[in-house]
Protein backbone atom coordinates (compact mmCIF):
# COMPACT_ATOMS: atom_id res chain seq x y z
CA UNK A 1 0.00 0.00 0.00
CA UNK A 2 1.19 3.56 -0.83
CA UNK A 3 1.97 6.12 2.30
CA UNK A 4 1.94 9.40 3.07
CA UNK A 5 4.38 11.00 5.03
CA UNK A 6 3.77 14.61 6.38
CA UNK A 7 6.27 17.10 7.70
CA UNK A 8 4.37 19.74 9.24
CA UNK A 9 5.57 22.33 10.30
CA UNK A 10 8.91 22.91 8.18
CA UNK A 11 11.22 23.96 11.12
CA UNK A 12 13.84 26.97 11.07
CA UNK A 13 12.21 28.97 8.56
CA UNK A 14 11.03 32.52 8.87
CA UNK A 15 7.34 31.30 7.94
CA UNK A 16 4.98 28.59 8.10
CA UNK A 17 5.09 25.88 5.25
CA UNK A 18 4.63 22.13 5.52
CA UNK A 19 5.16 19.29 3.29
CA UNK A 20 3.13 16.11 2.29
CA UNK A 21 5.42 13.11 0.40
CA UNK A 22 3.39 10.40 -1.63
CA UNK A 23 5.53 6.77 -1.72
CA UNK A 24 3.80 4.65 -4.26
CA UNK A 25 3.58 1.00 -3.73
CA UNK A 26 6.84 0.24 -3.52
CA UNK A 27 7.98 3.09 -1.12
CA UNK A 28 9.32 5.18 -3.40
CA UNK A 29 8.24 8.78 -3.83
CA UNK A 30 5.03 9.30 -6.26
CA UNK A 31 4.55 12.90 -5.55
CA UNK A 32 5.41 15.80 -2.88
CA UNK A 33 4.17 18.84 -2.57
CA UNK A 34 4.81 22.51 -0.30
CA UNK A 35 1.50 23.69 1.48
CA UNK A 36 2.22 27.83 2.23
CA UNK A 37 -0.89 28.57 3.95
CA UNK A 38 -0.38 32.17 5.35
CA UNK A 39 -2.97 34.89 4.62
CA UNK A 40 -1.68 36.82 1.80
CA UNK A 41 -4.07 40.11 1.49
CA UNK A 42 -1.98 43.11 1.30
CA UNK A 43 -3.03 43.78 -2.27
CA UNK A 44 -6.56 44.02 -1.53
CA UNK A 45 -5.83 45.74 2.23
CA UNK A 46 -4.39 49.19 0.50
CA UNK A 47 -6.85 49.81 -1.85
CA UNK A 48 -8.56 53.31 -0.98
CA UNK A 49 -5.39 54.31 0.79
CA UNK A 50 -3.22 57.55 0.41
CA UNK A 51 -0.61 55.99 -1.42
CA UNK A 52 2.06 57.75 1.00
CA UNK A 53 0.95 55.72 3.90
CA UNK A 54 1.64 52.47 2.39
CA UNK A 55 5.17 52.59 3.06
CA UNK A 56 3.82 52.24 6.85
CA UNK A 57 1.75 49.80 5.91
CA UNK A 58 3.27 47.12 3.77
CA UNK A 59 6.60 46.98 5.91
CA UNK A 60 4.11 44.55 8.21
CA UNK A 61 4.10 42.00 5.25
CA UNK A 62 7.32 41.05 6.97
CA UNK A 63 8.94 41.40 10.49
CA UNK A 64 12.22 39.73 8.96
CA UNK A 65 12.79 42.19 6.01
CA UNK A 66 10.45 45.17 6.80
CA UNK A 67 13.05 48.05 5.77
CA UNK A 68 12.79 45.90 1.97
CA UNK A 69 9.14 46.45 1.94
CA UNK A 70 8.72 49.84 2.88
CA UNK A 71 11.76 51.11 0.31
CA UNK A 72 10.11 49.61 -2.15
CA UNK A 73 7.04 51.08 -1.62
CA UNK A 74 8.74 54.77 -1.41
CA UNK A 75 10.35 53.69 -4.85
CA UNK A 76 6.83 52.96 -6.42
CA UNK A 77 5.04 55.53 -4.77
CA UNK A 78 7.86 58.29 -6.18
CA UNK A 79 6.62 57.08 -9.50
CA UNK A 80 2.79 57.50 -8.97
CA UNK A 81 3.58 61.12 -7.93
CA UNK A 82 6.67 61.42 -10.53
CA UNK A 83 8.93 62.52 -7.72
CA UNK A 84 13.12 61.57 -7.78
CA UNK A 85 14.56 61.62 -4.75
CA UNK A 86 17.74 64.22 -4.28
CA UNK A 87 20.98 62.07 -3.85
CA UNK A 88 21.34 62.32 -0.45
CA UNK A 89 18.05 60.93 -0.23
CA UNK A 90 18.69 57.66 -2.54
CA UNK A 91 21.79 57.45 -0.91
CA UNK A 92 20.22 57.47 2.48
CA UNK A 93 17.45 54.67 1.61
CA UNK A 94 19.82 52.37 0.18
CA UNK A 95 22.17 52.12 2.85
CA UNK A 96 19.32 51.33 5.51
CA UNK A 97 18.38 48.38 2.97
CA UNK A 98 22.20 47.37 2.72
CA UNK A 99 22.82 47.34 6.27
CA UNK A 100 19.30 45.54 6.72
CA UNK A 101 20.92 42.83 4.60
CA UNK A 102 24.37 42.15 6.50
CA UNK A 103 22.22 41.85 9.67
CA UNK A 104 19.50 39.18 8.01
CA UNK A 105 21.87 37.23 6.10
CA UNK A 106 23.89 36.71 9.79
CA UNK A 107 20.35 35.78 10.98
CA UNK A 108 19.39 32.97 8.26
CA UNK A 109 22.98 31.10 8.42
CA UNK A 110 23.46 31.02 12.02
CA UNK A 111 20.20 31.02 13.56
CA UNK A 112 18.04 28.72 10.92
CA UNK A 113 20.89 27.10 8.26
CA UNK A 114 24.06 26.35 10.31
CA UNK A 115 22.81 23.91 12.69
CA UNK A 116 22.65 21.69 9.85
CA UNK A 117 25.98 21.86 9.16
CA UNK A 118 27.66 22.46 12.56
CA UNK A 119 25.61 19.88 14.25
CA UNK A 120 24.76 18.10 11.63
CA UNK A 121 21.71 16.95 9.21
CA UNK A 122 21.40 13.89 11.02
CA UNK A 123 21.86 14.76 14.56
CA UNK A 124 18.80 14.88 16.88
CA UNK A 125 16.51 17.87 16.10
CA UNK A 126 16.38 18.66 20.08
CA UNK A 127 19.88 19.65 19.80
CA UNK A 128 20.00 20.23 15.85
CA UNK A 129 18.95 24.19 16.75
CA UNK A 130 20.37 27.91 17.46
CA UNK A 131 20.65 26.48 21.03
CA UNK A 132 22.87 22.96 19.69
CA UNK A 133 24.98 25.60 18.04
CA UNK A 134 25.79 27.63 21.13
CA UNK A 135 25.94 25.02 23.52
CA UNK A 136 29.00 24.05 20.85
CA UNK A 137 30.44 27.00 20.41
CA UNK A 138 29.70 29.41 22.88
CA UNK A 139 31.88 31.84 21.62
CA UNK A 140 30.84 32.11 17.93
CA UNK A 141 26.96 32.19 19.53
CA UNK A 142 27.77 35.47 21.36
CA UNK A 143 29.80 37.39 18.66
CA UNK A 144 26.72 36.49 15.79
CA UNK A 145 24.53 37.57 18.41
CA UNK A 146 26.73 40.91 19.26
CA UNK A 147 27.25 41.62 15.33
CA UNK A 148 23.57 41.18 14.63
CA UNK A 149 22.60 43.34 17.41
CA UNK A 150 25.02 45.85 16.23
CA UNK A 151 23.44 46.43 12.72
CA UNK A 152 20.09 46.42 14.24
CA UNK A 153 20.80 49.17 16.27
CA UNK A 154 22.70 50.95 13.35
CA UNK A 155 18.98 51.35 12.16
CA UNK A 156 17.29 51.89 15.56
CA UNK A 157 19.44 54.73 16.18
CA UNK A 158 19.80 56.37 13.05
CA UNK A 159 16.53 55.44 11.78
CA UNK A 160 14.07 55.87 14.83
CA UNK A 161 12.89 52.12 14.16
CA UNK A 162 14.91 48.54 13.07
CA UNK A 163 11.59 47.13 12.53
CA UNK A 164 8.42 48.98 10.80
CA UNK A 165 10.26 52.05 9.41
CA UNK A 166 8.76 55.14 8.89
CA UNK A 167 12.19 57.05 7.74
CA UNK A 168 11.49 56.20 3.73
CA UNK A 169 9.47 59.06 3.00
CA UNK A 170 7.54 60.23 -0.81
CA UNK A 171 10.54 62.06 -2.65
CA UNK A 172 12.72 60.76 -0.16
CA UNK A 173 14.41 60.47 3.34
CA UNK A 174 12.91 61.92 6.71
CA UNK A 175 16.72 63.32 8.30
CA UNK A 176 19.73 64.01 7.27
CA UNK A 177 22.61 62.27 8.35
CA UNK A 178 25.06 63.97 10.79
CA UNK A 179 28.82 63.58 10.47
CA UNK A 180 28.92 62.14 13.95
CA UNK A 181 26.16 59.77 12.46
CA UNK A 182 28.39 58.72 9.85
CA UNK A 183 31.62 58.55 12.02
CA UNK A 184 29.80 56.08 14.28
CA UNK A 185 27.77 53.67 11.98
CA UNK A 186 31.52 53.38 9.49
CA UNK A 187 33.12 52.20 12.44
CA UNK A 188 30.40 49.69 13.24
CA UNK A 189 30.23 48.59 9.70
CA UNK A 190 33.74 48.17 9.69
CA UNK A 191 33.53 45.51 12.43
CA UNK A 192 30.28 43.76 10.94
CA UNK A 193 32.81 43.65 7.42
CA UNK A 194 35.43 41.77 9.59
CA UNK A 195 33.04 39.45 10.86
CA UNK A 196 31.27 38.71 7.27
CA UNK A 197 35.18 37.51 6.14
CA UNK A 198 35.62 35.53 9.37
CA UNK A 199 32.09 34.18 8.60
CA UNK A 200 32.58 33.07 5.01
CA UNK A 201 36.47 32.01 5.62
CA UNK A 202 35.00 29.71 8.38
CA UNK A 203 32.51 28.10 6.13
CA UNK A 204 34.74 27.55 3.28
CA UNK A 205 37.04 25.94 5.89
CA UNK A 206 34.99 23.86 8.47
CA UNK A 207 31.42 23.92 6.84
CA UNK A 208 31.50 23.41 3.34
CA UNK A 209 34.18 21.17 2.43
CA UNK A 210 32.28 18.51 4.62
CA UNK A 211 28.86 18.51 2.74
CA UNK A 212 29.56 18.87 -1.08
CA UNK A 213 28.15 15.21 -1.19
CA UNK A 214 24.72 16.35 -0.16
CA UNK A 215 25.34 19.83 -2.01
CA UNK A 216 25.97 18.27 -5.04
CA UNK A 217 23.01 15.85 -4.97
CA UNK A 218 20.14 16.97 -2.27
CA UNK A 219 17.59 19.40 -4.12
CA UNK A 220 19.71 20.18 -7.34
CA UNK A 221 17.42 21.27 -10.10
CA UNK A 222 18.07 23.25 -13.46
CA UNK A 223 16.22 26.81 -13.63
CA UNK A 224 16.33 30.17 -14.87
CA UNK A 225 16.98 33.30 -12.15
CA UNK A 226 16.24 36.63 -11.57
CA UNK A 227 17.87 39.52 -10.42
CA UNK A 228 18.69 43.13 -10.12
CA UNK A 229 21.88 44.67 -12.28
CA UNK A 230 23.18 48.02 -13.08
CA UNK A 231 24.16 49.52 -15.92
CA UNK A 232 27.29 47.13 -16.49
CA UNK A 233 25.91 44.42 -15.05
CA UNK A 234 27.27 44.45 -11.71
CA UNK A 235 25.21 43.14 -8.92
CA UNK A 236 22.89 45.81 -6.95
CA UNK A 237 20.83 45.17 -4.00
CA UNK A 238 19.20 49.09 -4.30
CA UNK A 239 18.51 49.97 -8.11
CA UNK A 240 18.82 48.69 -11.65
CA UNK A 241 17.51 46.55 -14.17
CA UNK A 242 16.15 43.18 -13.93
CA UNK A 243 17.83 40.64 -15.45
CA UNK A 244 16.57 37.39 -16.16
CA UNK A 245 18.98 34.29 -17.24
CA UNK A 246 17.80 30.69 -18.83
CA UNK A 247 19.24 27.71 -17.47
CA UNK A 248 22.06 27.92 -20.07
CA UNK A 249 22.93 30.69 -18.56
CA UNK A 250 21.58 33.28 -21.61
CA UNK A 251 19.27 36.43 -20.33
CA UNK A 252 17.46 39.39 -21.02
CA UNK A 253 17.74 42.78 -19.25
CA UNK A 254 14.61 44.68 -19.04
CA UNK A 255 13.14 47.67 -16.93
CA UNK A 256 11.52 46.88 -13.69
CA UNK A 257 8.52 48.73 -14.81
CA UNK A 258 8.43 46.33 -17.61
CA UNK A 259 7.89 43.44 -15.29
CA UNK A 260 4.44 42.23 -16.74
CA UNK A 261 6.00 42.26 -20.50
CA UNK A 262 8.30 39.12 -18.81
CA UNK A 263 6.94 37.52 -15.73
CA UNK A 264 3.39 35.77 -15.75
CA UNK A 265 1.58 35.01 -12.11
CA UNK A 266 0.34 31.08 -11.65
CA UNK A 267 -1.63 29.48 -8.81
CA UNK A 268 -2.10 26.59 -8.17
CA UNK A 269 -5.36 24.96 -5.88
CA UNK A 270 -2.88 23.98 -3.17
CA UNK A 271 -0.85 26.98 -2.30
CA UNK A 272 -2.22 31.01 -1.37
CA UNK A 273 1.34 32.27 -2.88
CA UNK A 274 1.34 33.00 -6.53
CA UNK A 275 4.01 30.87 -8.34
CA UNK A 276 5.62 33.29 -11.07
CA UNK A 277 7.12 32.33 -14.13
CA UNK A 278 9.21 33.51 -17.52
CA UNK A 279 6.07 34.04 -19.82
CA UNK A 280 8.31 35.91 -22.60
CA UNK A 281 10.31 32.37 -22.77
CA UNK A 282 6.99 31.34 -24.40
CA UNK A 283 7.10 27.56 -22.46
CA UNK A 284 4.26 28.33 -20.36
CA UNK A 285 4.34 26.96 -16.59
CA UNK A 286 4.79 23.51 -15.36
CA UNK A 287 6.42 22.18 -12.49
CA UNK A 288 7.05 18.92 -14.11
CA UNK A 289 10.53 18.10 -12.18
CA UNK A 290 11.97 16.57 -15.57
CA UNK A 291 10.91 19.42 -18.07
CA UNK A 292 9.88 22.39 -15.84
CA UNK A 293 8.79 25.33 -17.78
CA UNK A 294 9.24 28.70 -17.15
CA UNK A 295 10.58 28.23 -13.71
CA UNK A 296 13.20 30.57 -11.96
CA UNK A 297 14.53 31.36 -9.02
CA UNK A 298 14.98 34.00 -6.98
CA UNK A 299 17.49 35.00 -3.65
CA UNK A 300 20.90 35.00 -3.07
CA UNK A 301 21.74 32.07 -5.71
CA UNK A 302 19.94 34.02 -8.54
CA UNK A 303 21.77 37.17 -7.76
CA UNK A 304 24.89 35.85 -8.02
CA UNK A 305 24.62 33.67 -11.22
CA UNK A 306 22.94 36.75 -12.87
CA UNK A 307 25.23 39.27 -11.71
CA UNK A 308 28.55 39.35 -14.23
CA UNK A 309 30.63 41.38 -11.52
CA UNK A 310 30.42 42.67 -8.07
CA UNK A 311 31.80 45.87 -7.81
CA UNK A 312 33.37 45.83 -4.14
CA UNK A 313 36.83 44.08 -4.09
CA UNK A 314 36.42 41.19 -1.20
CA UNK A 315 32.87 40.09 -2.67
CA UNK A 316 34.41 39.94 -6.49
CA UNK A 317 37.08 38.01 -5.25
CA UNK A 318 34.81 35.02 -3.45
CA UNK A 319 32.76 35.44 -6.57
CA UNK A 320 35.51 34.56 -9.22
CA UNK A 321 36.59 31.57 -6.23
CA UNK A 322 32.92 30.22 -6.42
CA UNK A 323 32.67 30.64 -10.01
CA UNK A 324 35.70 28.85 -10.60
CA UNK A 325 34.47 26.02 -8.25
CA UNK A 326 30.88 25.64 -9.26
CA UNK A 327 30.33 27.81 -12.56
CA UNK A 328 27.92 29.90 -14.16
CA UNK A 329 25.09 29.68 -13.40
CA UNK A 330 25.48 27.83 -10.67
CA UNK A 331 22.40 25.36 -9.88
CA UNK A 332 22.57 23.04 -6.60
CA UNK A 333 20.20 24.47 -4.52
CA UNK A 334 22.20 24.42 -1.01
CA UNK A 335 24.99 26.67 -2.62
CA UNK A 336 22.27 29.43 -1.62
CA UNK A 337 24.51 29.32 1.71
CA UNK A 338 27.66 29.98 0.09
CA UNK A 339 26.11 32.82 -1.84
CA UNK A 340 24.32 34.05 0.89
CA UNK A 341 27.60 34.75 2.87
CA UNK A 342 29.15 36.75 -0.61
CA UNK A 343 26.09 39.42 -0.21
CA UNK A 344 26.99 39.73 3.17
CA UNK A 345 30.41 40.36 2.30
CA UNK A 346 28.96 42.70 -0.53
CA UNK A 347 26.32 44.25 1.94
CA UNK A 348 29.14 45.52 4.59
CA UNK A 349 31.41 46.77 1.84
CA UNK A 350 28.77 48.50 -0.15
CA UNK A 351 27.46 50.03 3.28
CA UNK A 352 31.19 51.58 3.86
CA UNK A 353 31.26 53.00 0.51
CA UNK A 354 27.89 55.08 0.90
CA UNK A 355 29.68 56.15 4.80
CA UNK A 356 33.08 57.45 2.64
CA UNK A 357 30.50 58.90 0.43
CA UNK A 358 31.28 62.86 1.14
CA UNK A 359 27.31 63.74 -0.57
CA UNK A 360 25.96 61.22 2.53
CA UNK A 361 25.91 64.25 4.63
CA UNK A 362 24.07 66.44 2.28
CA UNK A 363 21.05 68.08 4.36
CA UNK A 364 18.91 68.23 0.84
CA UNK A 365 17.27 64.98 1.22
CA UNK A 366 13.50 65.21 -0.13
CA UNK A 367 11.80 66.12 -2.78
CA UNK A 368 8.53 67.80 -2.34
CA UNK A 369 5.40 65.95 -3.72
CA UNK A 370 1.85 66.06 -4.27
CA UNK A 371 -0.79 63.64 -5.06
CA UNK A 372 -1.94 62.68 -8.48
CA UNK A 373 -3.42 59.83 -10.49
CA UNK A 374 -0.46 57.27 -11.73
CA UNK A 375 1.19 54.63 -11.67
CA UNK A 376 4.62 53.13 -10.56
CA UNK A 377 6.33 50.24 -9.97
CA UNK A 378 9.10 50.01 -7.03
CA UNK A 379 11.39 47.19 -6.84
CA UNK A 380 14.63 46.06 -5.02
CA UNK A 381 16.12 43.30 -3.85
CA UNK A 382 14.87 41.44 -0.66
CA UNK A 383 17.08 39.37 1.08
CA UNK A 384 14.73 36.29 -0.03
CA UNK A 385 14.76 37.88 -3.90
CA UNK A 386 13.36 40.64 -5.91
CA UNK A 387 10.80 42.97 -4.81
CA UNK A 388 8.19 44.33 -6.59
CA UNK A 389 5.32 47.01 -5.57
CA UNK A 390 2.95 47.96 -8.12
CA UNK A 391 0.70 50.80 -7.52
CA UNK A 392 -2.06 52.43 -9.70
CA UNK A 393 -3.45 55.75 -7.48
CA UNK A 394 -6.57 58.03 -8.98
CA UNK A 395 -6.60 62.28 -8.87
CA UNK A 396 -6.54 62.20 -5.13
CA UNK A 397 -3.59 59.64 -4.65
CA UNK A 398 -5.05 57.21 -3.77
CA UNK A 399 -5.18 53.60 -4.50
CA UNK A 400 -7.18 51.93 -6.85
CA UNK A 401 -5.14 48.54 -8.02
CA UNK A 402 -1.63 47.45 -5.92
CA UNK A 403 -0.10 44.16 -7.36
CA UNK A 404 2.95 42.84 -5.20
CA UNK A 405 5.78 40.23 -6.15
CA UNK A 406 7.68 39.22 -2.95
CA UNK A 407 11.05 37.63 -3.32
CA UNK A 408 9.71 34.34 -1.75
CA UNK A 409 6.67 33.83 -4.23
CA UNK A 410 9.40 33.63 -6.86
CA UNK A 411 10.63 30.83 -5.38
CA UNK A 412 7.30 28.96 -4.61
CA UNK A 413 7.41 26.79 -7.74
CA UNK A 414 11.12 25.95 -7.61
CA UNK A 415 10.70 24.74 -4.10
CA UNK A 416 8.17 22.54 -4.98
CA UNK A 417 10.91 20.91 -7.46
CA UNK A 418 14.10 21.26 -5.01
CA UNK A 419 11.84 19.14 -2.41
CA UNK A 420 10.46 16.51 -5.13
CA UNK A 421 13.67 15.89 -6.05
CA UNK A 422 15.39 15.60 -2.54
CA UNK A 423 12.81 13.64 -1.91
CA UNK A 424 13.19 11.02 -4.57
CA UNK A 425 16.84 11.09 -4.36
CA UNK A 426 16.47 10.29 -0.64
CA UNK A 427 13.61 8.34 -0.19
CA UNK A 428 14.13 4.25 -1.39
CA UNK A 429 11.74 1.07 -0.67
CA UNK A 430 10.12 3.13 2.09
CA UNK A 431 12.96 3.57 4.05
CA UNK A 432 12.66 7.13 6.10
CA UNK A 433 13.76 7.99 9.34
CA UNK A 434 14.40 11.66 10.91
CA UNK A 435 18.08 12.69 9.27
CA UNK A 436 16.58 11.81 5.39
CA UNK A 437 13.32 14.22 6.37
CA UNK A 438 15.62 16.74 7.93
CA UNK A 439 17.57 16.79 4.43
CA UNK A 440 14.47 17.28 2.45
CA UNK A 441 13.55 20.07 4.86
CA UNK A 442 17.22 21.22 3.92
CA UNK A 443 16.01 21.89 0.59
CA UNK A 444 13.72 24.43 1.53
CA UNK A 445 15.44 26.00 3.85
CA UNK A 446 18.13 26.68 1.56
CA UNK A 447 15.75 29.59 0.03
CA UNK A 448 15.11 31.21 3.23
CA UNK A 449 11.29 31.46 2.88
Amino acid sequence: MGRIINIAPITRIEGHASIVIKLDDNGNVEDSKVYFKALRGFEKFVEGKPAEELPRIVNRICGICPWHHHLASNKAVDRCFGVTPPPAGQKLRELMQIISHAEDKLLHFFFLAAADFVIGPDSDYSVRNVIGIAKANPELAQKVVSMRFKAKMILEKFAGKAIHPVAGVVGGFAKPMTEEDRKDILQEMQKILDFAMFTIDFAKKDIFPKYLDIVQNVGVINTGYIGTVDGEGALNLYDGNLRIMKPDGSYTDFDPQDYTDYIGEHVEPYSYGKMPYAKFWNEGFSLDLDAPKGIYRSNCLARINVCDKINTPKAQAELEEFREKFGRPAHATLLYHWARLIEEVYACERAIEILNDPNITDPNIRTDAEPRAGRGVGCVEAPRGTLIHDYTTDENGLIVKANMIVGTTHNLGPINLSVKQAAKTLIKQGHVDEGILNKVEMAVRAYDP
